[in-house]
């Protein structure tokens, strides 16, 4: 169920797109098709099927709705016109940006999974299945090639998005390739203490995703935060890979 704070934010969405682009179809996926949605923290993440390269105009239909419904900032769609083709980067708006991006295996799943179409047919009429190999292999580059990598950059590991996103992606992830099945951020929480993450920050996390009123804050807390995250993201990813 789509939560109704921003449900006028996807129907304004769908309607006017559908003015200045040739849509075949609007799907939601992320948090908001798989039912984990944190209202003012989650993105609404969707996908718009076109039969022609977009116009610049979709970029005014997103400052227009962000102006007239301010949660649209979280608003971030893709425009595809290939959908069989994983290399390539679609037009997308996101961070009140205009950019081109791959639709991911990852993404391409959860669109199959949470099956939430705002218009037009459903995902598994127009977007080929992505295959066990294809999710599998994308996830392990992530892991390999982003996340690890990272950790040689101490001062990301300072910053909240840094925290979260590590642990509850390496989660996941383990999941992923252990089962082939797609795990919600709030699912991977009870993944984590078997991954052997550090209890306190596993905490800090999940205060600040649904108890921000119960934050610990401090330069002492983020300077042992930021150690305690980056030496496991680099002795877990290894080991989820194996």
């Amino acid at each position: 169920m789509i939560d109704e704070a921003v449900q006028p934010v996807l129907d304004g969405f769908v309607t006017s797109v559908r003015e200045v682009a040739d849509v075949k179809a609007v799907w939601l996926h992320g948090s908001l098709a798989l039912g984990d949605y944190q209202l003012g923290r989650s993105d609404l993440d969707v996908i718009v099927a076109v039969r022609n390269p977009p116009p610049a105009a979709v970029e005014d239909v997103h400052r227009r709705l962000i102006r007239q419904y301010p949660p649209a900032e979280k608003l971030h769609c893709s425009y595809m016109t290939d959908l069989a083709d994983l290399s390539v980067r679609h037009p997308t708006f996101a961070h009140q940006e205009y950019f081109d991006r791959p639709v991911t295996p990852v993404t391409r799943r959860e669109l199959a999974i949470g099956n939430c179409t705002l218009y037009g047919p459903p995902p598994a009429e127009l977007l080929p299945a992505v295959s066990d190999e294809e999710l599998f292999d994308f996830v392990r580059r992530d892991l390999r090639e982003f996340w690890l990598p990272a950790t040689r950059k101490r001062g990301n590991w300072y910053a909240d998005i840094w925290v979260d996103l590590s642990l509850l992606t390496i989660a996941r992830a383990h999941v992923t390739l252990a089962t082939g099945d797609l795990i919600t951020k709030r699912a991977a929480f009870d993944v984590l203490p078997r991954l052997g993450a550090p209890a306190d920050v596993v905490e800090d996390i999940r205060r600040r995703r649904y108890h921000p009123e119960q934050v610990r804050t401090g330069p002492w807390w983020r300077h042992t935060r930021a150690a305690l995250t980056r030496r496991f993201v680099r002795t877990a990813i290894p080991a989820v890979l194996s």
